[in-house]
């Protein structure tokens, strides 16, 4: 058995000085081509033009990034970026000539995302008159994994951290601890690890739910189930977790925990109305 597990990875890829190339916006872009050729799969299965996914890949892109981006300021850090509201949206800090630095968007919340994919998602469906539910039923799916391959990043940025655990499979961050001897870290949970293998087999549920029973499923059943399967195991993980703001230390629950609770109720309604399927409601 292990003792514990030793993490001393590089957050980067590459460093190319004006810019650096980092593990956690790699998987994150990967997140949305994956996404992109499972959803053209599912357009073509359902007779959906192409041109269509074309449109609503650039919404879910720019809706995500930027409520990602929005939520982490406004609901971990307000005090920061409300003085300085232009590193909101500036992904480099400095004078260009002199201590410029591309810094890139450090600092995303997956439940602020989730919030600008929502709003980008109801827009999309206004302009291009799509049921709002059957979209949003599609991309859940595809999220499911986007999930986790972030939770993946934030293991390389070794961020989003568990708090100290004997269990053979902690972590010892060595970058969290420099200077430390690795004899003398304490492991912590893998809490990324742990989100990400539970997105990971939600995606897969959720498609094989998809493939052989859809026909049968109102539209915002998959939507539904799906903020009842992330946003409980994002509540239940984050027992495990360090805080992440300090402000979290005298709160009950955390900002994650409270931020999650609207999703999973709203889930529970989505799918007690939609899990009558279709043919019930022409026969009932």
């Amino acid at each position: 058995m292990l003792a514990y597990i030793v993490w001393d990875v590089k957050p980067q890829i590459a460093d190319l000085g004006f810019i650096e190339l980092r593990w956690y916006s790699m998987l994150f872009l990967l997140g949305f081509i994956i996404g992109y050729y499972i959803l053209n799969n599912m357009f073509k299965k359902e007779g959906i033009p192409a041109e269509l996914l074309e449109k609503l890949t650039f919404y879910v892109v720019i809706s995500t990034i930027i409520g990602a981006r929005l939520g982490h300021c406004l609901f971990y850090e307000p005090e920061v970026y409300l003085r300085h509201p232009l590193r909101m949206i500036l992904p480099f800090e400095g004078t260009p000539g002199e201590d410029f630095r591309f810094t890139g968007y450090q600092g995303l919340a997956s439940h602020g995302g989730a919030i600008g994919l929502l709003i980008g998602l109801w827009l999309f469906a206004r302009k291009y008159k799509r049921p709002y539910l059957w979209i949003l039923d599609r991309i859940a799916i595809v999220t499911a994994l986007a999930g986790t391959l972030i939770r993946l990043g934030n293991l390389f940025n070794s961020e989003i951290v568990g708090k100290p655990t004997t269990l053979p499979w902690g972590i010892k961050f060595v970058r969290l601890n420099p200077g430390v001897p690795v004899d003398q870290i304490v492991p912590l949970h893998p809490s990324q690890v742990y989100e990400a293998i539970c997105y990971l087999i939600f995606f897969a549920v959720l498609m094989i739910i998809y493939y052989r029973k859809f026909p049968k499923f109102r539209d915002g059943f998959f939507i539904g189930l799906f903020f009842i399967l992330v946003f409980t195991a994002r509540f239940l993980i984050e027992f495990l977790k360090e805080e992440q703001v300090a402000f979290e230390s005298s709160m009950p629950l955390n900002m994650g925990q409270l931020l999650s609770i609207p999703f999973i109720i709203a889930g529970i309604v989505l799918v007690y109305l939609k899990t009558r399927t279709k043919t019930d409601v022409v026969t009932s």
